[in-house]
């Protein structure tokens, strides 16, 4: 039964445009990390809402009481907690989806070769690689309600445009789910993964998180707002203290780039390793 049901299946997506790279069927993947989630994977997911949170009251309100108020771009002076805090919402949605689609992408492409058995069926490498994001943009979507459900009551959140610092998260976490799952697909080696970690410390230091960039020069202010975690915390920030301009255009677009990129050289990636 199974079987012919499978067939039926590939003969019905055999003729239609692209099927080769995907088959209207990344809702099963996702099924699959659910599963997953249920029964062994739950304790990363738990620490990776609760990391942002302990930031949150050891600095916010620990080193917070000896720095005082922060004055943010548009002239508004608020609290070191109110500004730190939509830093740990951008960078707590950029480590789930960063975790999720490297870490967990590289066991399955190389000691599991759970890939292998999913592309030898009707799945294309696009439907691989919607449905493990979208297992990263739940998790990043429940970072994000957490943390909101959490600093809303707190103050931390003063305007209601803050809402929006939800979808804005999702975004985030696909952008970064779609490079991550790239440079992940094209890694042989879990030293070659170790640069991932060693990339990440310094965004996260060095993106504006903690202090204004008007701290550093001018020409180290300029690379850094190259980095995709400094977008993702101007754009929630902004958001977050009612700060509405043609900026956040500029930062959305940032991340609808990172997700073509992304989802364009992992589709290539698996497609040249499985579909031969």
């Amino acid at each position: 039964m199974l079987i012919s049901a499978a067939v039926s299946i590939a003969e019905r997506q055999a003729n239609r445009m692209g099927a080769k790279h995907y088959a209207g069927r990344s809702h099963v993947i996702l099924e699959r990390s659910l599963v997953a989630l249920k029964s062994s994977n739950w304790f990363p997911v738990v620490s990776g809402f609760l990391e942002p949170l302990l930031y949150l009251f050891s600095f916010g309100y620990g080193v917070g009481t000896l720095i005082g108020d922060i004055q943010v771009s548009n002239g508004q002076v608020v609290s070191y907690a109110m500004f730190i805090a939509p830093g740990l919402l951008a960078t707590s949605a950029m480590n789930g989806a960063i975790y999720d689609s490297t870490w967990n992408v590289y066991f399955k492409l190389h000691e599991g070769k759970i890939y292998h058995g999913m592309l030898a069926t009707s799945l294309g490498p696009l439907d691989v690689a919607l449905g493990e994001i979208l297992t990263a943009l739940i998790r990043g979507f429940a970072y994000a309600v957490g943390f909101m459900a959490v600093a809303t009551p707190m103050g931390l959140i003063p305007s209601w445009w803050g809402v929006l610092a939800i979808p804005a998260a999702v975004l985030i976490a696909f952008g970064f789910a779609s490079i991550g799952m790239a440079i992940t697909s094209y890694f042989k080696s879990y030293q070659q993964m170790g640069l991932i970690n060693i990339s990440l410390l310094p965004i996260f230091l060095f993106s504006g998180s903690f202090y204004p960039l008007s701290v550093f020069p001018d020409w180290a202010q300029i690379i850094i707002k190259t980095l995709p975690l400094w977008h993702a915390i101007e754009l929630i920030r902004n958001l977050s203290l009612g700060i509405i301009n043609f900026s956040l255009l500029g930062h959305i677009a940032y991340f609808l780039v990172m997700i073509v990129v992304g989802l364009f050289f992992t589709t290539r990636r698996l497609n040249a390793l499985f579909m031969r």
